[in-house]
């Protein structure tokens, strides 16, 4: 079931945007990232829920989607993620590790799935007009910004060519295409 889960959670980048994702709903997504492990048990985590408003709106103006899709801007209007989480450390008690915005991000994004719907993770983020907008205090230093919402793409796992290209890409259907290296290939 677990596997069911990580293989249908995807970086979605299109989403039905008038299928609304309820406040209470990602609140019980943040629940997840709360009760997941973190470094030293610091919990210096916070998060931004948006799902309309200005806050949404500056949230989506700030964030960079797909790198490596160097001709699309991200969704256009009407496949918009239908809400953002910000994920943002508390650093008066110290950075805590590195690894704790990714392990609830992920949590965040299998509950997701668990829900019928998908994100994306995007660190890609101009942070320091994302701080101003949100009227963040300084104490706070926004890490992640998931997008949440129901998937209006299809995408299909790849096994990686013989030429080692990891780029992801977009067939002549729109599917998005993520390239994975074999089990094999990874194990030392």
């Amino acid at each position: 079931m677990l596997k069911d889960l990580v293989k249908k959670n995807r970086s979605y980048r299109r989403f039905y945007q008038e299928k609304k994702v309820l406040i209470e709903t990602l609140r019980e997504l943040v629940d997840l990232a709360r009760l997941s492990a973190c470094g030293a048990n610091k919990q210096n985590l916070r998060f931004i829920l948006a799902n309309e408003s200005e806050k949404y709106k500056a949230i989506d103006e700030n964030v960079f989607w797909a790198g490596y899709y160097t001709d699309w801007a991200g969704p256009i209007e009407g496949e918009k993620p239908s809400a953002y989480i910000v994920i943002v450390k508390d650093i008066t008690n110290g950075k805590g590790t590195p690894q704790d915005e990714g392990i609830a991000a992920q949590s965040i994004l299998l509950g997701a799935v668990e829900k019928s719907m998908g994100g994306c993770m995007i660190a890609n983020i101009n942070r320091k007009n994302l701080q101003k907008e949100l009227q963040l205090n300084e104490k706070y230093e926004i890490t992640l910004v998931v997008a949440v919402g129901y998937p209006k793409e299809t995408v299909i796992i790849d096994e990686i060519s013989i030429d080692g290209d990891i780029k992801y890409w977009r067939d002549e259907n729109d599917a998005h295409h993520v390239p994975k290296r074999k089990l094999a290939d990874l194990i030392l």
